[in-house]
């Protein structure tokens, strides 16, 4: 058989070829190992020198214009495969919608929009927002904030450590108060600024408590900055927020990172302050914590408590979300049933 037979019944071959497992056959057959170019090729040692290098060009010239018909074929036949595959793949989706009716989008959770909603408030109150790192050492999230290694006080937080560095030097922040020590390094005076975000304790969850929640915190460093500065502010979010009834109110407590310190208090949100079992009959229900920045949170982070004063308050975003809608349990936040956050 003459190169110009194999050429053309190859070239044939290929052309019919309906698919990549044929092609390969038809490519085998006559461009591989032992396939009849080849061996071919393997008779040019039977030729005198000029014969084989004459022969040996065309022989060449030849697997080229093979090849090149092998490889325009198989792009064309994995086009073809390529679409069937996705043709035998496709979901038909018409079903879903003829039995659950019409897919809705969805929107954001009730945290999400919690946490909007008080950043919108305090910006209007002048406020900036700022956000730092889930994960903080040991450093940020107490020494800083005046809780050396075995202060009583660390006992308040029960702590997620990570396996990162030393033992017990990186953990998954308790608060958000790490972000306060992040601004005041910056340098950043005056300081207006709220931190929102995700906080981690290893509480156990319940009707109030979550391990993973979200906390607002808020700071103002400022020349002659007072507890009244303080007190005003906590009622103009209250009033904002919750609505012109109701109030807030301050009562002592204690926090390391203030001095002195408070509780905040708002209006029963359910009873709207008649008394009732939410509130234990008070007509007021604890929201979060505040205080005078403590002259050794300054020292840590080299601000002059002379110049400088200021106070820090902070809440919970999920918290707020309950009493603003009166959900009777937190889990409810977590548990992802859609028949209970399409409420919001």
């Amino acid at each position: 058989m003459t190169l110009e037979d194999l050429e053309r019944r190859t070239v044939a071959a290929v052309a019919a070829a309906t698919g990549t497992a044929a092609l390969d056959e038809v490519e085998a057959s006559a461009l591989g190992k032992r396939g009849e170019l080849t061996r071919a090729h393997r008779d040019l040692g039977q030729l005198e020198p000029e014969e084989r290098r004459t022969a040996g060009k065309v022989l060449h010239e030849l697997r080229l214009r093979l090849e090149a018909a092998v490889a325009a074929r198989r792009a064309e036949l994995d086009a073809v495969e390529r679409r069937a595959t996705l043709a035998a793949e496709r979901l038909d989706l018409t079903e879903v919608g003829e039995v659950a009716g019409p897919i809705r989008a969805g929107h954001l959770h009730l945290v999400t929009q919690t946490q909007r909603e008080l950043e919108d408030v305090f910006v209007g109150m002048g406020f900036t927002v700022a956000e730092g790192p889930e994960a903080e050492t040991d450093w940020y999230n107490f020494e800083a904030l005046n809780m050396p290694p075995a202060h009583p006080a660390r006992g308040m937080w029960d702590t997620f450590y990570l396996e990162l560095g030393e033992p017990e030097t990186v953990l998954l922040r308790a608060h958000t108060s790490p972000v306060q020590i992040h601004l005041l390094e910056q340098g950043q005076r005056p300081v207006h600024a709220v931190m929102p975000g995700r906080c981690y304790r290893r509480d156990t969850p319940d009707a109030r408590h979550l391990a993973v929640f979200h906390q607002i915190e808020g700071l103002v460093v400022d020349r002659g900055i007072t507890f009244g500065d303080l007190a005003g502010t906590i009622e103009t979010f209250t009033n904002a927020y919750f609505g012109a009834d109701i109030h807030s109110r301050l009562r002592p407590a204690y926090f390391p990172f203030t001095e002195p310190s408070a509780e905040f208090e708002i209006t029963c949100t359910i009873c709207r302050g008649e008394g009732c079992r939410t509130c234990s009959g008070t007509g007021w229900i604890e929201l979060g914590g505040c205080g005078m920045v403590d002259p050794a949170v300054f020292d840590a982070v080299g601000v002059d408590a002379a110049v400088w004063s200021g106070f820090a308050f902070g809440f919970g975003i999920d918290r707020c979300a309950q009493m603003r809608h009166g959900i009777a349990d937190l889990r409810a936040l977590v548990e992802n049933d859609v028949r209970f956050l399409g409420q919001f």
